[in-house]
């Protein structure tokens, strides 16, 4: 598995993803890392808190919230209104 620095150099430049990868263990690896630095910010956040926090990273927030929805690294109520980190990790 790549440690955060290595995701880091192969994923970002200047802080920002470049791109979501393609390969499964890549794309785990990726959302692994968003969850625990979301994780160092709280457990329980809004939509518009999980928007921010992704908008630093890439403009396409949505696709980002919904793959660690769908990933199991984050957790939506059923209104969609609130998100905790999943049990998932890595």
């Amino acid at each position: 598995m790549m440690k955060q620095t290595e995701i880091y150099q192969k994923y970002f430049k200047e802080g920002r993803l470049v791109t979501i990868p393609k390969k499964e263990k890549a794309k785990l690896q990726l959302f692994a890392y968003f969850q625990e630095a979301l994780a160092e910010q709280g457990q329980t956040f809004t939509e518009k808190e999980i928007n921010d926090f992704f908008h630093r990273y890439y403009d396409d927030t949505a696709i980002l919230r919904r793959y660690l929805v769908d990933y199991g690294f984050l957790k939506r109520d059923s209104y969609g209104r609130t998100y905790t980190i999943g049990e998932r990790n890595g």
